[in-house]
C-alpha cells in the first residue's frame, strides 16, 4: 500500500496539497494510468451497489485522474444509463447532469472539459441518479475530499442525503493524504474507492 501524504507545516494548505498530488498525479504513466483503470473495473463491476444500479453519473478523467473509460464501456454493455456533469448554463457554481451515449456530442466548457451538448430531455435529477461518482484531488482516513477548489461537486452533494443518493469518491492509491485540512462547506464522502483499496467511512 502506499503510504498517505504526510502533511507537515511546509504542505500543510490546501492549496499546497492540492499542487503536490495533482504533480504526482500528473507524472503517472500511460500504462500505470491503463492499468489502474482495469484495476478500478474489476471492483467496480463486482461492487453490489454498481449492480443494482441503473442510472450512473460519472466523469471524464482529466489532470491525469483515474480513467474511467473501460467502466463506462461495461455500463454501456450492461444496458446502464451513464451521465456526465455538465456546467449549470445559468447557476454557475452549480452542475447538471446530462445522459453520456457513445453518439452523444461532446463540447469542450470553458475549464477545457469536455461534457455532453446541453439538451433539457437529456438532464437526469439528482434525485434520479442511483449512483455519483466523483473526481477528487486528495482524500484522508475520514473521508474528507479535496476538490479542484471550485466547490461544484460540495454545492452538488450538499443534500445528497435527501436524495437518497450514494456518492462514492475515485481516486489513484498515491492520492491519500494523512489529513486534509476541512472548510464547513466540504462534504465527506461515505466510501472512496481507489484500484487497490476500498474505503467505507461512518456517517
Amino acid at each position: 500500500m502506499t503510504d498517505p501524504l504526510f502533511i507537515t507545516p511546509e504542505n500543510s494548505t490546501r492549496a499546497s496539497i492540492r499542487k503536490i498530488i495533482r504533480t504526482k498525479r500528473q507524472a503517472l504513466t500511460s500504462t500505470f494510468q491503463n492499468n489502474a483503470a482495469e484495476m478500478l473495473l474489476l471492483t467496480l463491476k463486482d461492487d453490489c451497489k454498481v449492480k443494482r444500479s441503473q442510472h450512473i453519473a460519472l466523469y471524464l478523467a482529466n489532470d491525469g485522474e483515474l480513467d474511467l473509460q473501460p467502466f463506462i464501456d461495461w455500463c454501456w454493455q450492461k444496458n446502464k444509463h451513464v451521465y456526465l456533469p455538465v456546467l449549470h448554463p445559468f447557476c454557475p457554481g452549480n452542475l447538471l447532469f446530462l445522459l453520456y451515449e457513445r453518439d452523444s456530442t461532446m463540447i469542450k466548457n470553458h475549464l477545457g472539459i469536455f461534457e455532453p451538448k446541453l439538451a433539457v430531455n437529456k438532464v437526469c435529477p439528482l434525485e434520479k441518479l442511483d449512483l455519483l461518482f466523483t473526481p477528487l484531488v486528495a482524500f484522508d482516513c475520514t473521508g474528507a475530499r479535496l476538490g479542484m477548489g471550485g466547490g461544484f461537486y460540495d454545492r452538488t452533494l450538499a443534500n445528497w442525503r435527501q436524495h437518497k443518493l450514494i456518492p462514492i469518491g475515485l481516486a489513484h492509491d498515491c492520492q491519500q493524504v494523512d489529513s486534509i485540512p476541512v472548510e464547513n462547506w466540504d462534504i465527506p464522502l461515505p466510501k472512496i474507492i481507489t484500484p487497490n483499496f476500498t474505503f467505507n467511512f461512518p456517517p
